[in-house]
């Protein structure tokens, strides 16, 4: 059995440092020690007001908020860990890599979306492009990397006031894509033949680095302490073994759970996703044969988006894509989803509730078993990855969510409005920053994180310059220059402590569109 008190990666900053946090945690283990801060921290219980997909308040309806889904994958990530710790088949490929403790995957799981800003990955798009256009930082924003700036650097509920303190099996446990936007490591992983999955860049982003990665520059000490443990072991672009436990737990809750809410909520008909998965299935050679300029011409019609998915993965995954395995998934998926689940309309009835749970029960199951301990995996994958069967499952479950979800009309009009709201908080708290009559009434905890930022960019531009280096090779000088960049982090770091509530709140407060004094704006 695994002993955590006999395990380097116990390491915590602070006793890096030479300093002995006090004993203020009621666990014996330190990894569980670690999953309690996580789970005491403001920026966790903050999370049952960020939107998922959808607002809760929108639908009328429970689904996932970033709570539930972090809670969920917590419990994925757990279980996988158990199992694979408990297989003799696995034991020694296991420890070879570094080990696999499930109360670090536990911890980094429910640590994983701490970062993740006011309105889901709508925020994140918006935040990324402001504080890149806006403001200049080369980081610009990533919800991975603002999680581990949190349990680092900003939150203060730790023993030593900076960050939480996690050993550094949690913080490399957090770290799906261990590498900077551009500069970490110096053969950075986009530039590989075959880059990790995140680490290209964007096709509508040429030069902005890469699309994914989990540490901004003013955490690259952290990440660099976090990994150490891990030389030689793995190489510095791929993750830990519990990163990697955790990075598929999210991918499998993520899978599951967006199905179910969408059900729930009635977006999901039977009919449309029928005939897409059936169409395919009853014409997949006639398909297969058409041109890309005829499938982009009829790819409203039942059938084309499914084979464009197809496509797609035979350019971007050939080391693990089948075209008999991607059949037998559509088929699993359209008997256990349009046979099965959407058969019926959910009416809140405790048997839609029981069909919800047990077609939730038996796909967790059902993936949770095909995770396996791989020596030697693709660049595209983790030590820990899907068997190819299973693998081909998810992409299909993603892909109903994707097709009838994110792409429908009336939710990019929803969105669209959010990012209009996000947009004009972040100018809002700018001009109120850049106002010298008004600076002495900033929120504190604002006036703290510029602060915060204006000494970590001090300090990278006097030691570490290059770190501050942009995609266009221009680097930032001069005082001016530095605190807009302290700025532009502060504003981000203060934005991500918000809900959705508080910052439709806030905006109505400086936009002066409420009577009242007190609202949710104000209790930060």
């Amino acid at each position: 059995m695994h002993d955590p008190s006999q395990d380097p990666r116990e390491l915590r900053r602070s006793e890096a440092e030479g300093e002995k946090p006090p004993a203020v945690d009621l666990a014996a283990s330190p990894f569980r020690a670690d999953r309690d801060r996580v789970a005491s921290s403001p920026f966790f219980s903050r999370l049952g007001g960020v939107t998922q997909v959808i607002s809760p308040s929108g639908s009328g309806l429970l689904v996932h908020n970033r709570l539930t889904h972090s809670i969920k994958v917590a419990q994925v990530a757990r279980a996988v860990a158990e199992r694979l710790v408990a297989d003799p088949a696995h034991a020694e490929l296991i420890a070879q890599l570094g080990g696999c403790d499930p109360d670090v995957v536990e911890a980094a799981a429910l640590a994983h979306d701490l970062g993740h800003p006011p309105f889901g990955h709508l925020g994140e798009q918006v935040l990324d492009r402001v504080a890149r256009h806006r403001f200049g930082l080369p980081d610009g924003f990533e919800g991975n990397a603002q999680s581990f700036r949190i349990v680092t650097t900003t939150d203060v509920r730790g023993p030593s006031a900076v960050g939480l303190d996690l050993t550094v099996a949690v913080r490399a446990a957090m770290l799906k894509y261990p590498w900077t936007r551009l500069s970490h490591p110096r053969e950075h992983p986009r530039r590989m033949p075959v880059p990790p999955r995140g680490a290209a860049e964007p096709a509508d982003a040429k030069g902005a680095g890469s699309a994914k990665f989990s540490v901004y520059v003013t955490e690259l000490d952290d990440m660099i302490q976090s990994r150490m443990p891990f030389a030689g072991r793995i190489d510095s672009w791929q993750q830990t073994v519990e990163a990697s436990v955790m990075d598929n737990a999210d991918d499998i809750a993520y899978a599951i759970h967006d199905v179910e809410d969408f059900h729930r909520v009635g977006v999901l008909q039977h009919a449309t996703v029928s005939a897409e998965l059936s169409t395919w299935l009853n014409q997949a050679p006639e398909l297969a044969a058409l041109t890309p300029a005829e499938l982009t011409a009829e790819i409203r019609k039942p059938g084309r988006s499914l084979e464009k998915l197809r496509r797609r993965l035979h350019l971007k995954d050939a080391w693990i894509v089948d075209d008999e395995a991607f059949t037998l998934a559509v088929a699993r998926v359209r008997h256990e989803l349009v046979d099965g689940l959407l058969a019926v309309p959910f009416d809140g009835s405790a048997e839609a509730e029981q069909s919800v749970a047990e077609f939730s029960a038996r796909w967790t199951g059902r993936l949770v078993d095909g995770l396996t301990v791989l020596a030697d995996p693709s660049a595209r994958s983790g030590h820990v990855a899907l068997a190819p069967q299973q693998w081909h499952e998810v992409q299909v479950l993603k892909f109903v969510h994707h097709r009838f979800v994110l792409e429908r009309p009336d939710l990019a009009l929803h969105q669209r409005g959010q990012a209009r709201l996000l947009t004009t908080l972040v100018e809002a708290l700018d001009q109120w920053l850049t106002d010298r009559h008004e600076a002495a009434r900033l929120p504190r905890r604002l006036h703290d994180l510029v602060e915060l930022a204006d000494a970590e960019y001090t300090a990278l531009s006097e030691h570490v310059p290059d770190a501050l280096v942009g995609a266009t090779g221009e680097q930032p000088s001069g005082r001016d220059a530095i605190r807009a960049l302290a700025r532009g982090r502060a504003i981000v770091d203060f934005v991500c402590s918000l809900t959705d509530t508080q910052a439709v709140a806030m905006l109505d407060a400086l936009s002066g569109r409420t009577g009242q004094l007190w609202t949710d704006a104000f209790v930060l």
